[in-house]
């Protein structure tokens, strides 16, 4: 049993100021795996201030300073990794080859990206004779999820460093033991005090407190859409800057061509990547009209292989991370086939012989309409709509017609037309023929899902960045 009953506060661990502990639910066994203390406005309140104290000689650090530190994080986060895919199975039910080859490595990666981004950097340059400069934006506020905890706290905590921010972390209070393994990362390796803090707490008791700071300069947040807009509305007062990561509903376009089995399959396995509870996932496929039945056998072929189990053991989908989550997913699906689509693998209810645990069929679904409620909502589970197009505009189309636009998927033999059609999805991270996400590239949204970019070394570095105009710089 995990107990998270302090939080990190100004280089140490502190107690909170009320005492209120809830249970962490391992959602493989629905029992509790431990308890975290939630935070107050009051614990916020200590952190930020820490925060606003050490920014005020953290900003002005070199380069060369941060990258020593960012060098040793890594050092320290790489003896850890065993320990944080331990927790990440744990609280979040990730299948543990999953932890060590993804959501780990995750987390490391955006460390080393930023650390080698950040030699060569240029922070100013001459203007004929003015000077223009970067300069860190203050005391960052992150609020993250519990579906790739790492990768989300990573890809905000590596670039605020990087560029001389400081930070209070308030990570999902679902999952919040691999978070605590960050702070005594940050810990051992040298962090200044106040520099990192960590509060852990529910929406209502720290993230609107950390939202609506006056000292919190910018608030980069990842979530649901719906949460990220009460965020928004949180910060607003105080004219904060917001960064946010929200919802999706991705389209994979594929084209009829001699590989469309193979992306198919491609397709679906990559959609039930850990059991859909990825916001860029690949949940809406869209095949010519005349291959949907080719379609759904490749969907029953593919399903064998698509095993639910224990997630410590050798299986491709653990639970889902909650009851609240697994209920949703029901409904969604239930209403889908009461709506006319049709299951042609998955469906309704656990699979079978698993009686406990939040464990979602793999479910593909065919004889859906860009329309219906399974096609527009984002569902967070694994669940794939199957929808028929008989031109390649009118994919586009159907990909366009979202109020998403985080990521998109186009795959096909000719790529010229895939380079193509990919330019025409309006969101902002494409995957080409099956190309994986890249630390390197900058990752974020169009429309409701959401604003700024994460990831991505220098693109990841301009949300942290102040632009100063120096005007007579060199007159």
């Amino acid at each position: 049993m995990r107990e998270i009953t302090k939080f990190y506060i100004d280089g140490q661990w502190v107690e909170p100021t009320e005492l209120n502990l809830i249970d962490v639910i391992n959602p493989a066994t629905e029992k509790s795996a431990g308890q975290v203390a939630l935070g107050t406005a009051a614990d916020v309140d200590a952190a930020v201030a820490a925060a606003k104290r050490a920014f005020t000689t953290w900003g002005v650090t070199s380069v060369e300073e941060r990258t020593a530190v960012l060098n040793a994080i890594v050092a320290e986060y790489q003896k850890r990794m065993d320990d944080l895919a331990a927790a990440v199975t744990e609280e979040m039910g990730a299948p543990a080859g999953l932890s060590k080859a993804a959501q780990v490595p995750i987390g490391l990666g955006h460390l080393t990206t930023a650390a080698a981004t950040l030699p060569t950097y240029s922070f100013g340059e001459d203007r004929g004779s003015h000077r223009i400069v970067k300069e860190p934006v203050g005391v960052c506020g992150f609020i993250t999820p519990w579906n790739w905890p790492l990768n989300q706290v990573m890809c905000k905590l590596a670039p605020a460093l990087a560029t001389g921010c400081t930070v209070v972390l308030k990570p999902s209070e679902i999952a919040p033991f691999s978070a605590a393994i960050v702070a005594e990362i940050m810990d051992a390796a040298g962090v200044p005090a106040g520099v990192f803090n960590l509060v852990n707490g529910d929406g209502p008791g720290v993230g609107v407190a950390l939202s609506s700071h006056p000292d919190v300069d910018m608030i980069s947040f990842t979530g649901s859409t719906r949460a990220g807009i009460e965020v928004a509305k949180n910060a607003a007062p105080s004219v904060k800057r917001v960064a946010q990561e929200l919802g999706g509903k991705s389209p994979n376009i594929i084209l009829d061509d001699e590989d469309f089995a193979k992306n198919v399959a491609g397709g679906i396995a990559t959609m039930m990547l850990n059991s859909g509870q990825s916001c860029n996932a690949p949940s809406r496929m869209l095949v010519p009209n005349s291959r949907l039945a080719e379609v759904a056998e490749i969907a029953k072929a593919t399903g064998a292989d698509l095993t639910v189990g224990d997630p410590n053991s050798s299986v491709r989908l653990g639970p889902v991370v909650s009851e609240v989550q697994f209920d949703k997913i029901q409904g969604l699906i239930e209403r889908a086939i009461d709506g006319g689509a049709n299951a042609v693998i998955g469906g309704a209810g656990r699979p079978d012989g698993l009686e406990t645990g939040f464990y979602v069929k793999p479910t593909v679904f065919t004889n859906v309409t860009n329309d219906m409620e399974i096609a527009r909502t984002e569902v967070f589970g694994p669940v794939l709509v199957v929808i028929g197009y008989d031109s390649i505009d009118e994919a586009i189309k159907i990909a366009n017609d979202t109020e998403y636009g985080l990521a998109g998927y186009v795959s096909g033999k000719d790529l010229d037309e895939v380079r193509r059609i990919g330019g025409a999805i309006r969101a902002g991270s494409i995957s080409l023929n099956g190309a994986q996400v890249d630390p390197a590239a900058p990752f974020g949204g169009y429309k409701k899902s959401g604003n700024g970019r994460e990831w991505g070394g220098d693109y990841g570095f301009e949300d942290f960045l102040e632009v100063k105009s120096l005007l007579g710089y060199s007159a």
